[in-house]
């Protein structure tokens, strides 16, 4: 995994496992992160983000019991294969992405034109 994939934006509404949570599950979904991928371990990752061990847990535990990961002892934590069948859309999830960037966005001085022109630009 690359240095910085991961951001904790700790101004954010969003908790930080949730962060880490919804951004390494993007990563994994969209193949950035390959199957059989190691992580960095919760204690490397938490020093990393300059977090809680139990934060990084927490959001290894979620990803684990989505089937995203897996964690071997010995053998550490890895992406997992995934399933044949796409995914369902995390409206609640998606909702919150979408209030946090327009949050940041309007804290730059955006109106909602300059807002929705970023969103067009960054799909295309």
């Amino acid at each position: 995994m690359s240095e910085r994939a991961v951001r904790v934006d700790t101004t954010s509404q969003v908790p930080p496992f949730e962060q880490i949570r919804a951004q390494l599950a993007a990563l994994i979904r969209t193949g950035r992160l390959a199957e059989g991928e190691r992580l960095p371990t919760v204690r490397q990752l938490a020093a990393d983000l300059d977090l809680a061990p139990g934060t990084v847990a927490r959001a290894y535990r979620e990803l684990e019991a989505a089937g995203l990961i897996r964690t071997r002892r010995g053998a550490g934590t890895r992406v997992a294969a995934l399933p044949s069948e796409p995914y369902a859309l995390d409206a609640h999830q998606l909702g919150t992405l979408a209030r946090d960037f327009t949050s940041a966005a309007r804290a730059l001085g955006a109106d909602t034109e300059d807002i929705l022109a970023a969103v067009r630009n960054a799909l295309n």
